[in-house]
């Protein structure tokens, strides 16, 4: 979604969106979608062995004050786009944003809190390693206003967060959610993987009970995956094989459910009424500004009948440079409406619950009739069910998303 590899955006031609208007008839939009904010901060104390994201390791201090100029004038050139919207989310990841001082984030938060109208229960989420965490410091954060972390465990056994080449140890992890809910963070996810090197059934399932003895809101448990621009993909580790994720993705699933989290995405599990209102303006295809090196943002005009893409350059010393210059951060470019159908059924599908056919109307400005035959494909592959135009991925679907996905992975 947000999250990229750290390899420098390749040049793009910028589209004219002027072009847009004149493609009118293929989108229609009657109204506009929620908007979030997303902010990245690309540091990290270690780049992991399995990470594509945009991230990159600390090899001198953070440059705080640089970084944070560049992010309000980013802002500032977002919000032309978005004139009398209210962000409803707010989403600081990385990297690990933990690193940064209170006095940035604060600075941070005061300067988006007096440029643009925030949602009077804004979700602000911070991403955070428990090998960052101080207690003071999570206290302060609290105070800011940010009102739910996101904490990147992975693993409680010491053996296997040694194997990914994580900066902390179990004891570590169960100090920072621990820590979470004594400064009064009541609203937190803990982000757990499976499928590790040398990981079994077994171990698998401790990290899940520890998990649910710490009582997070959420819990984000996905398999790990071997991504291109990784030392993973360069030297590839061994895994467990086939059958044995397909049990621990079974048992994590039911474990879970007996403890009170309701699965509903892919990998994303809560407690009632803690579903992540960020991912889930994603899942559901509205709108977002991103800012940061690296980020991306989709923003919906109704007036000119498009839907515009942004992407910021990745290296954090040319977003700083390119923002200092005062020239155009990143590239743009418009989606067309084969690319809008097929990013919505992208994230849309990985709901549990699926979508309104209404949803897709409005979310993509196309009607219903363009999925049709696709659907009919896919009912009859048992992979979708639809009701009352109502769609959802089936359980044999969502074992199988990739394959439902290109069922829709052609042009309208």
């Amino acid at each position: 979604m947000t999250r990229h590899s750290s390899d420098d955006l390749a040049p793009e031609p910028v589209h004219d969106t002027s072009s847009a208007c004149a493609g009118r008839s293929k989108f229609y939009f009657t109204s506009l979608p929620p908007l979030s904010l997303y902010i990245h901060i690309p540091w990290c104390v270690r780049k992991c062995p399995y990470c594509d994201f945009n991230s990159h390791a600390i090899r001198q201090p953070i440059p705080e004050r640089e970084y944070l100029d560049a992010l309000l004038i980013d802002l500032h050139a977002e919000l032309p786009a978005v004139e009398g919207r209210t962000i409803d989310t707010v989403f600081i990841g990385g990297g690990t944003p933990s690193l940064l001082s209170p006095e940035t984030l604060n600075r941070l938060l005061c300067a988006i809190r007096s440029a643009v109208e925030l949602h009077p229960h804004t979700e602000i989420t911070l991403e955070s390693n428990p090998g960052t965490f101080e207690e003071v410091k999570f206290r302060e954060f609290r105070a800011l206003g940010i009102n739910r972390l996101s904490i990147g465990v992975q693993s409680f056994n010491d053996r296997l967060l040694q194997k990914i080449g994580r900066i902390h140890d179990g004891k570590t992890a169960i100090r920072a959610a621990e820590t979470a809910h004594r400064v009064g963070f009541d609203n937190f996810n803990i982000d757990l993987m499976f499928g590790l090197p040398g990981q079994t059934k077994i171990t698998s399932q401790a990290d899940l009970a520890t998990a649910v003895q710490l009582n997070p809101s959420h819990i984000s448990y996905y398999q790990l995956t071997i991504e291109p621009n990784t030392v993973f993909h360069t030297r590839p580790p061994t895994l467990p094989k086939e059958e044995s994720l397909w049990t621990m993705q079974l048992q994590g699933e039911h474990i879970l459910a007996n403890h009170g989290y309701t699965q509903y995405e892919v990998s994303a599990y809560a407690r009632p009424h803690r579903q992540c209102r960020h991912n889930m303006n994603y899942w559901e295809f509205a709108d977002y500004l991103g800012i940061g090196a690296g980020a991306h943002g989709k923003i919906t005009r109704c007036d000119a009948a498009f839907v515009l893409r942004r992407a910021k350059p990745k290296q954090p010393r040319r977003y700083m440079e390119a923002a200092a210059r005062g020239t155009r951060l990143g590239n743009e470019y418009v989606l067309g409406p084969e690319d809008a159908l097929v990013e919505f059924m992208l994230n849309a599908l990985r709901l549990r619950s699926g979508f309104k056919l209404s949803l897709f109307e409005a979310r993509t400005g196309l009607p219903a009739e363009t999925i049709t035959p696709a659907l009919a494909q896919a009912t009859e592959r048992g992979l979708v069910n639809i009701s009352e135009r109502h769609v959802a991925p089936t359980p044999l679907g969502r074992r199988f998303l990739n394959e439902l996905i290109l069922h829709f992975m052609h042009d309208p």
